[in-house]
């Protein structure tokens, strides 16, 4: 298994750190358009290895050329938001910054995988999969694991309790209209509405949507970085190793909600053949609206896109 990792900023650096500890590659390559930066990452994760205990060979590059071949092309690159920055803003930006990287990858791995966290991510993913020419299958946004994290983080922070018995969906676009869905939200099978009072939910749901902005904030200078590379190498490792995982992803849906051909998050199988399936479970009419809402909205961005692209 070969990886490459596209934008060697926090995201991309940390995510293949990740991926060179869970030993889910026999070569890593981080590449980036500033010289340097990227070989002396590599060079320093890989002076990692003997206290980690992984043999996988990282290179860092500013050449295309070293990614030919890869399996799993993970697109990282992109401007990160600042405060007071929503991610519709980045639309303009980095459009074009993914549309690039997505070309000159695809051209050397031609049979490769797509996972892209670029912000805005839903309409990002789908300037990718416009771009790649690849099949819908083959082309996945990470957004729904790392705001499904986030609200299950929430949750564990106001029972107290571990995050492994946290079990939940949000589902929507990457931003303020996502829809965490509470009816399918449980802490060890028991629903969240017996544990926690409305008013305490609306507020967790609230930040949940927030979550992104309010690291940001913290920050002053960067976005989140650790919680999304996990997401994203999460969603890598469910195809490396076919787990056949049920994990909220950013596809392209096809009559599913009553949507058709917008890049969203839904509930999808992800294994050794990319997106096999997407599950359509039964939403109350209320998060089913949320979530076409949602759908439109991003409609809307990647109508936008495809004038600057």
């Amino acid at each position: 298994m070969k990886i490459t990792v596209i934008g060697a900023g926090n995201v991309g650096a940390t995510a293949t750190q990740r991926i060179l500890e869970k030993h889910l590659a026999k070569e890593v390559v981080l590449l980036d358009v500033v010289e340097g930066i990227p070989q002396g990452k590599a060079l320093d994760m890989f002076e990692s290895a003997p206290v980690e205990l992984f043999d996988t060979n990282v290179v860092g590059t500013n050449d295309y050329a070293d990614t030919a071949g890869s399996d799993i092309i993970l697109i990282t690159a992109g401007r990160p938001r600042k405060p007071g920055m929503s991610r519709d803003d980045l639309l303009a930006m980095n459009a074009d910054i993914v549309k690039t990287v997505t070309e000159s990858a695809v051209s050397k791995s031609p049979n490769a995988f797509i996972v892209v966290v670029s912000n805005p991510l839903d309409v990002m993913t789908y300037v990718s999969y416009l771009k790649s020419g690849f099949p819908k299958e083959r082309v996945i946004g990470m957004a729904g694991v790392l705001d499904t994290a986030r609200f299950r983080s929430f949750i564990a922070m106001e029972l107290n309790v571990s995050v492994r018995d946290v079990n939940a969906f949000v589902l929507g676009g990457h931003g303020d209209s996502m829809v965490p869905v509470v009816k399918y939200t449980n802490v060890a099978g028991i629903p969240l509405s017996e544990l926690i009072s409305q008013e305490r939910i609306d507020a967790i749901v609230d930040r949940t949507r927030k979550g992104g902005a309010e690291i940001v904030n913290y920050l002053k200078t960067g976005s989140a970085y650790y919680a999304p590379s996990s997401a994203a190498v999460e969603m890598i490792e469910a195809i490396v190793k076919d787990r056949k995982r049920i994990l909220p992803c950013s596809v392209c849906v096809d009559g599913q909600y009553g949507l058709n051909d917008v890049f969203v998050g839904v509930p999808a199988k992800l294994g050794a053949n990319g997106i096999e399936e997407i599950l359509e479970i039964n939403l109350d009419e209320k998060d089913l609206k949320s979530l076409q809402a949602s759908a439109h909205d991003v409609k809307e961005q990647c109508d936008k896109v495809n004038s600057m692209i």
